[in-house]
């Protein structure tokens, strides 16, 4: 297992993460506590979670397992959650305002079972709530000792731009991550979301490494859907079943086949690779149903040639034209290239 740093933080962390969204829904407790053994026995630290992952029970089985280890275990995990989403119907049961968080956290905290979260993650943007407000709050957590560092998710590009450049005005501790959706298949992060990482040296948490399973190759259109599995979900097999079926996606799954093949890697092992060697990417969460899924993928060892990453790179870029493509790059190429003249030449 490879170890990065949490964004610009001091704290390494896992290169691969365990997610735990499956946690008390389709992965029972006894199943959950093998998959956070064998993560931790294969060297991962990084576990995340939520408060609304099945209604704060994927948190207490996490707590449950914490209490059930030794701490030569438990001290080697660097645990992460969120809050914003809603927990209740009253007025105040959801957002980034100062009383929600406060009661979130301590809610997280006791399924927990532990004192101090050591990331905090704001789960998405609230337009309700002013920056300055959930920046202070976070900023109390830390100096409180209830979390180590805090951390933002789902966040569009403004969004974050917005965050830093707030918490440095008022002098709060910034947010050293940002959590998004990240893979060969969904690369629209790359237009804002990524370069506003680099410049505010936020790391990247990646979940939906593998596209929601596409990139697995284990899905196939004329096949039966196998019970338990999102293909076998009509909403989401319909919408599993649309994307195999798009140019783009076949072009990136030969891609990905071929070089699996000379390797002698699984596909996913290609893809997981391909996003650990993207820029400002700390940690890709990897979310198992099973244990045989998440064992599956937890040694990957591969490392693409030049070439190969050209190759992805190539196949899997989003279809885009101004502002991001196409004919903006065209017109910045020539631009420099002094292809038309200025109004003052002129």
């Amino acid at each position: 297992m490879d170890y990065r740093n949490l964004g610009r933080s001091g704290c390494a962390v896992s290169a691969l993460a365990l997610g735990t969204m499956t946690f008390g829904n389709t992965t029972n407790q006894d199943d959950a506590f093998a998959q956070l053994d064998a993560f931790v026995e294969a060297g991962g630290t990084l576990i995340d979670t939520a408060d609304v992952y099945v209604g704060g029970v994927a948190e207490t089985i996490i707590g449950r397992w914490l209490a059930a280890r030794p701490t030569d275990i438990t001290d080697r995990v660097v645990l992460a959650t969120k809050g914003r989403f809603p927990t209740s119907e009253e007025p105040n049961g959801a957002g980034a305002s100062r009383r929600h968080l406060d009661r979130a956290l301590t809610a997280s905290l006791r399924r927990l079972g532990v004192d101090t979260i050591d990331l905090y993650q704001i789960h998405a943007w609230d337009p309700l709530t002013p920056a300055e407000e959930t920046l202070s709050f976070l900023d109390g957590a830390v100096r409180s000792g209830r979390i180590r560092y805090s951390g933002l998710s789902n966040h569009l590009g403004w969004q974050i731009q917005k965050t830093m450049d707030t918490a440095a005005a008022i002098g709060a501790d910034a947010p050293v991550t940002l959590q998004s959706g990240y893979s060969l298949l969904s690369r629209e992060i790359e237009w804002e979301i990524t370069p506003a990482c680099r410049s505010t040296g936020l790391g990247l948490l990646t979940y939906s490494p593998l596209a929601a399973g596409i990139l697995t190759g284990k899905y196939h259109r004329a096949t039966a859907p196998v019970a338990n599995t999102r293909m076998a979900d009509p909403r989401m097999g319909a919408y599993l079943r649309g994307r195999m079926s798009e140019p783009r996606t076949v072009a990136v799954m030969d891609a990905v086949r071929t070089i699996a093949e000379n390797h002698g890697v699984t596909t996913p092992h290609v893809a997981l690779a391909w996003l650990l060697g993207r820029p400002t990417v700390s940690s890709v969460i990897l979310g198992a149903r099973t244990l045989d899924q998440l064992t599956a993928n937890l040694d990957v060892d591969l490392r693409l040639t030049a070439e190969e990453t050209l190759l992805l790179d190539t196949v899997s870029a989003p279809d885009v034209d101004f502002p991001y493509g196409g004919a903006a790059v065209a017109q910045f190429t020539r631009s420099i290239a002094g292809g038309w003249a200025s109004p003052a030449a002129s």
